[in-house]
């Protein structure tokens, strides 16, 4: 069985695209916008540290010093720190989530996204519809004639798959998140992949959603921008 650490490793590897030395240099999605300054990665059995290609050695230093053997104990301190040198625009904590085995399951409800019928997407999910290439799988719940909720893979590596999921304002509290989660996470699994999840601390709607498909915390992130 596969540990928070180790599910960890896979989350900033999705997230984020890295150099030689494993130093961030970009979110892994098109258009490969900056990656955060620093990235903790908070866990019951430890903490997995990144930090951008754009700090130079003498702020790693420091960091390193604050953060020691327990980087998820400090972040006010870690920021401190930081904000010495940098100007920092962004805090950003949340929970990271990992789907239960949904393999053996059916979701009738959601129709799976391909080359052939993507212009589905088109009028609802524009941006989905064209970086489609880097967004498979793709599932979404059709109503009304138009996709009004949708799941697919906002990042990706060979092992595991980070999921996007969106409902319209007008259709939520009908079961259509959870059920085109479990349909896109199915899919991944089915392709040998791990489905993860994760959001922010304020989204109190998506972790509403994470408790509904039972899905495990393994740990909490923390971006530093």
């Amino acid at each position: 069985m596969i540990s928070d650490l180790e599910l960890m490793e896979l989350h900033v590897n999705v997230l984020f695209r890295h150099d030689s030395e494993n130093r961030l240099i970009a979110v892994n999605e098109p258009p490969y916008g900056a990656a955060p300054r620093i990235f903790i990665g908070a866990t019951r059995m430890g903490s997995i540290v990144r930090y951008s290609n754009s700090l130079d050695k003498s702020t790693i230093e420091k960091l390193d010093q604050v953060i020691g053997a327990n980087p998820g104990a400090h972040p006010g301190k870690i920021i401190k720190a930081l904000s010495i040198d940098h100007l920092l625009s962004n805090v950003w904590t949340g929970p990271a989530y990992v789907f239960p085995d949904v393999r053996d399951r059916t979701y009738s409800r959601a129709i799976k996204i391909t080359h052939e019928n993507k212009e589905i997407l088109k009028s609802q999910f524009p941006y989905t519809y064209e970086d489609f290439e880097y967004k498979q799988p793709c599932f979404v719940i059709i109503e009304d004639n138009i996709p009004v909720s949708i799941c697919c893979s906002s990042r990706k590596t060979s092992k595991a798959d980070e999921a996007s999921l969106f409902t319209n304002e007008d259709y939520r509290g009908r079961a259509y998140g959870a059920d085109v989660a479990k349909a896109w996470a199915a899919e991944v699994q089915i392709q040998g992949r791990i489905a993860l999840y994760s959001t922010s601390k304020d989204n109190l709607a998506s972790q509403s959603v994470a408790r509904k498909l039972q899905l495990a915390q393994y740990g909490t992130d923390i971006h530093i921008s």
